[in-house]
C-alpha cells in the first residue's frame, strides 16, 4: 500500500492478518468475489450496510467503529500514484501501455464505436499451470459495452 488508502483499511488488514484469512476466505463468507472483497479493504468499492455487518462479525471488529469509518462513497483511483511504482501494478499498467490500442482496435471492430464499462464490470483471477509446470496468472475482465451516441 502506498499510504493513500482510507483509515479503515488498516483496521481491516490487521483483523484479516490476525484471523489468518485470505480474501477468498472472506469473500466466501460475505458474498462476492475475492477481488470485490479486496476492493472493499482498499476503499475502492462502496460497502453496503450488510457488507459492514458481515465484515465486522467475521473479523471481530466493533460494528459501530467499522460503520462510522466505511460509510460514504469510495474515492476510486487515488490509491496508486501514476505511473505506479509497485511492480505488479506497474506491469498491469505496462500491459495497457503496450497493448491498449490493440485492445481498443479489436473491441471497436467487434462491438463498434464505444467503451467497455468500468462500472458495469466484473473481474476474476484464476491460476493455471501449463504442461511445463509454469504457473500463469489469468485475469478476466468483463465489462458492459457502452456504444458512443451522436449528440
Amino acid at each position: 500500500m502506498e499510504g493513500r488508502v482510507p483509515s479503515f483499511s488498516t483496521l481491516l488488514f490487521e483483523a484479516k492478518a490476525a484471523k489468518q484469512m485470505t480474501f477468498a476466505d472472506i469473500a466466501s463468507q460475505i458474498g462476492g468475489t475475492e477481488v470485490a472483497c479486496a476492493a472493499l479493504f482498499y476503499g475502492q468499492a462502496m460497502a453496503s450496510p450488510e457488507d459492514i455487518a458481515r465484515l465486522s462479525g467475521l473479523l471481530g471488529i466493533d460494528p459501530e467503529k467499522l460503520a462510522s469509518q466505511m460509510r460514504g462513497f469510495p474515492n476510486r483511483g487515488t490509491s496508486v500514484r501514476m505511473p505506479p511504482t509497485e511492480p505488479l501494478i506497474y506491469r498491469l499498467y505496462e500491459i495497457i501501455q503496450n497493448y491498449g490500442y490493440a485492445y481498443k482496435a479489436v473491441l471497436n471492430e467487434m462491438f463498434g464505436d464505444g467503451i467497455m464499462s468500468g462500472v458495469c464490470f466484473k473481474t476474476y483471477i484464476t491460476k493455471e499451470q501449463d504442461v511445463t509446470g509454469a504457473t500463469w496468472a489469468v485475469i478476466t475482465m468483463k465489462g458492459k459495452w457502452l456504444p458512443f451516441e451522436r449528440f
